[in-house]
């Protein structure tokens, strides 16, 4: 798909007046008639259970005319919802869905594929496959080598990701177990804990343990109580099990993680931020450190792309050297990115549509190649229809984990995922959507790559005319995705002063029809050092325990759009200057 007059979403979406209606209209009804055909040619000599005789009694009809009545009235409540096609909304993570997008999912819903098994997707399971492969080389993984999946969104996506680094890490300390009960030789969980798959397979074979000694050792697979026991008295030390070390910006999902998987609250250990709000590496150093000495082994270290409060991309270079370094000594450590928001900024690496980005968040977006695993999620960025994320890891040992029986279904079929995630049904229409936005758009810095520059860029513009158009205007900085946070101060006012002004002006938008915005809060336990780079801007005083934000998510692609900026930009500044008053 080219770019239309030199604007690539002109064509891709359907538009705040509807301006592709026509166009639209006709490939919906094409892919309805196509539909309504397949399903007539397709065993034609079958007897229908719905005959004309029974279609045009009154009772039929009457069925029919209460339906559509029901489906006018769903229609009508519906337009009541906040309207998140229009630029004028910059609230949360959700804007226009895509065209490729939209009719990817129209298409396969029809179909009713359910991904779990090649059984019923035959066709939708080759999407899926494409779709990942696309994705992988999106992000820079080798598509040939990547393996991965759709989920129903970024938390279980996050699962996912624990899930295998529990599986690898249980493996190795099982082997490690083993080992020291069959040689009597001391027992280093935390040593044995990171060998990584290529070296867990080597010495299982220089010490021929089974993999029946290997599930007798478990602590996944069997008693974890008893094999707590094994392993302190095999080490002399007591067993505490693993931590999970997590930024401070994190998403909730992680801590849904640590709980679901039995890992404890305690073993959830928040790595310290800087100054810019993201992960700090001076911290990251020292948990591992102190982890090692306390006899803890890392599960994973989590880095974040794109936080859903302000958008910060920790650096993703940084905690791989660390961890390559520590790997290099002997220690493998999982790392996964979520980038279930920031990913698909990914598009705009290696071309033009990357001058927006900061040498930072180009850096940090490079190095995701480096992880054990990625999250992402198409119903953000990807202007995919909801539920749609996607989990990703760079080659097949890092896609390992527990298998499941299940009788009904087809162990043989190739690639069939069912016994690899933790959802079990899975539907095949975000797949689709994502496969036909790849196909079309391409995930390049030439094609969406250039739809994400455009967000970028309306941020930075949005940006510049708010401070040049209110005085009290405070940006948080820096700003490394199209996310935009802002609180209203004097010069020198106390933090609490300026967090009541913010959310009064907030609450006021709340009740404004004209725009929908978000509302973030920081707390100084997370995000003390941003808190104070943020006040030492304007003289500020920090007065109170957290930092109230206005949010503004410039994902809408209109934005760049310069009759939509001239329109809408000076009628925000007037609704801003009035809600302050």
């Amino acid at each position: 798909m080219s770019k239309v007059s030199g604007c690539l979403e002109g064509v891709s979406f359907l538009g705040p007046k509807s301006e592709n209606a026509n166009w639209l209209r006709s490939e919906f009804d094409r892919v309805l008639d196509q539909w309504f055909d397949w399903r007539r040619a397709l065993f034609s000599e079958d007897p229908s259970p719905i005959p004309e005789s029974i279609r045009l009694t009154p009772d039929f009809l009457a069925g029919q005319d209460m339906l559509s009545q029901k489906v006018r009235e769903l229609s009508d409540m519906m337009t009541g919802e906040v309207p998140k096609y229009t630029p004028r909304y910059i609230g949360h993570m959700v804007s226009e869905l895509s065209v490729p997008a939209l009719l990817g999912h129209f298409v396969t819903l029809l179909h009713n594929p359910n991904n779990t098994s090649r059984d019923v997707a035959r066709v939708s399971g080759r999407v899926e496959d494409e779709a990942i492969s696309m994705l992988a080389a999106m992000i820079g993984f080798d598509p040939a080598r990547a393996q991965g999946h759709f989920t129903s969104g970024g938390t279980i996506a996050n699962f996912e990701s624990v899930w295998r680094a529990r599986y690898r890490m249980d493996h190795s300390l099982a082997l490690g177990l083993c080992i020291a009960e069959k040689t009597g030789e001391p027992f280093d969980p935390v040593s044995f804990a990171h060998l990584g798959w290529e070296a867990h397979t080597a010495l299982a074979a220089t010490h021929n343990i089974t993999d029946a000694e290997l599930r007798e050792a478990s602590g996944v697979l069997g008693n974890p109580f008893r094999i707590a026991a094994r392993i302190t008295r095999a080490s002399g030390r007591e067993w505490n099990g693993p931590v999970l070390l997590v930024p401070g910006n994190k998403h909730f999902s992680w801590q849904k993680a640590a709980n679901v998987f039995g890992l404890g609250e305690e073993a959830f250990w928040t790595i310290g931020l800087d100054r810019n709000g993201r992960l700090s590496l001076a911290s990251l150093r020292e948990a591992i450190e102190r982890a090692f000495a306390a006899g803890r082994p890392v599960l994973a270290v989590v880095t974040v792309a794109g936080t859903t409060e302000a958008g910060e991309i920790d650096p993703v270079d940084g905690v791989c050297d660390v961890l390559d370094a520590w790997r290099d000594a002997g220690r493998d450590i999982w790392h996964h990115v979520d980038a279930a928001w920031g990913g698909f900024l990914c598009s705009m690496l290696g071309g033009d549509a990357g001058r927006v980005l900061s040498e930072h968040a180009g850096r940090a977006l490079k190095a995701i190649r480096r992880a054990n695993s990625v999250t992402l999620d198409p119903h953000k960025l990807g202007y995919v229809p909801y539920a749609c994320g996607a989990f990703l890891v760079r080659d097949q040992a890092s896609y390992a984990n527990s298998t499941f029986a299940a009788p009904y279904i087809d162990r043989s079929a190739p690639n069939d995922r069912w016994m690899m995630t933790l959802e079990g049904s899975r539907s095949g229409s975000g797949a689709a959507a994502v496969w036909l936005t790849g196909k079309t758009l391409t995930f390049g810095p030439q094609g969406f790559g250039d739809i994400m520059a455009g967000t970028l860029d309306s941020r930075a513009y949005f940006e510049q005319a708010l401070v040049s158009g209110c005085r009290l205007v405070r940006i948080l900085e820096p700003a490394d995705s199209n996310i935009l946070c802002f609180s209203l101060a004097k010069q020198g006012e106390g933090l609490a002063a300026s967090n009541a002004r913010t959310r009064r002006v907030f609450e006021a938008f709340v009740g404004d029809p004209e725009f929908s915005v978000s509302r973030t809060e920081l707390s100084v336990a997370n995000y003390g050092a941003l808190i104070d780079s943020h006040l030492d801007r304007y003289g500020g005083q920090a007065d109170c325990q957290s930092l109230v934000l206005i949010r503004c998510v410039f994902m809408n692609p209109f934005w760049r759009n310069p009759q939509v900026r001239s329109a809408l930009m000076p009628r925000f500044l007037d609704r801003l200057e009035t809600h302050m008053n």
